[in-house]
């Protein structure tokens, strides 16, 4: 019975193995405006830390956004702030997404 119980485990998580390959594959890349060298934050809002600068040409991931301060940037004003890593946020006044609301699901 043992095995039988170890070939389910492991036929389970390589379903969620290609469950969360597939989830992955579905995030899109945006441009950073032009001439633009980015501050990436902690959080949303610029009270948050700078934790790194990405350069000008970047192209970013979109993971979820959140609403957070109201930026004046490239692309208009706007509170929506893009998560592009883990902890790691940039304002998407600053980000050609195509559209001034929502691109990706609300972070939770």
């Amino acid at each position: 019975m043992s095995v039988d119980h170890t070939q389910e485990a492991e036929s389970g998580g390589e379903e969620e193995a290609v469950t969360t390959l597939a989830a992955a594959t579905t995030v899109r890349y945006y441009s950073v405006a032009p001439g633009v060298r980015l501050n990436v934050r902690s959080g949303p809002g610029t009270s948050y830390d700078i934790t790194r600068v990405l350069p000008e040409g970047a192209k970013v991931p979109i993971y979820c956004q959140t609403p957070g301060t109201s930026v004046s940037g490239y692309y208009g004003t706007s509170n929506i702030w893009d998560n592009i890593s883990n902890g790691e946020f940039v304002s998407d006044a600053y980000v050609n997404t195509g559209s001034d609301g929502y691109v990706a699901d609300r972070c939770a």
